[in-house]
């Protein structure tokens, strides 16, 4: 089972950056995930789906340290350690930052579904399965999530 735990890997830490919004909060929160995987693989029924396992230990690890960071505030917003040391000299570069921050923006729900279907290209039914919703629930929030970004990127026909 460890062989595919690993090939897991960048799917948890593109999941992970969505969330998290920077590459160190989300390689954090991969370990921990992992931790809390290895912590209670007894509770993982093999010949089930391990990556759907894995995003919803990510997922719940994410909201619990949500809450308690507002308990623990720990450096202002403006800090200089959270600013980019060199500026994006390419268009893409910036492209992408835009995108984002629009998708950082989105509210959690739909960004949630964006990353699992659209970046990490779970089907439908897995990220419903992930969100614990209905299919139903992730299309409107894909369609939702779609036109948000495109009206903050400034692309809205």
């Amino acid at each position: 089972m460890s062989d595919d735990i690993l090939s897991y890997l960048p799917a948890l830490r593109a999941f992970a950056r969505s969330l998290c919004g920077n590459a160190t909060d989300a390689d954090d929160l991969v370990q921990e995930t992992l931790l809390r995987a290895i912590e209670n693989i007894s509770g993982y029924t093999p010949g089930t789906n391990l990556r759907a396992w894995l995003f919803t230990i990510m997922r719940n690890r994410f909201y619990s340290n949500c809450i308690k960071r507002k308990r623990e505030r720990t450096g202002d917003v403006d800090c200089a350690s959270q600013q980019p040391a060199v500026p994006a000299q390419q268009e893409w570069q910036v492209r992408i930052q835009e995108l984002e921050r629009a998708l950082a923006a989105l509210p959690v729900h739909y960004r949630e579904a964006i990353v699992l279907v659209v970046v990490l290209e779970e089907s439908y039914a897995r990220a419903a399965e992930i969100l614990e919703c209905d299919i139903g629930t992730i299309k409107s929030r894909i369609n939702r999530g779609r036109r948000m970004l495109r009206k903050a990127l400034g692309e809205d026909n």
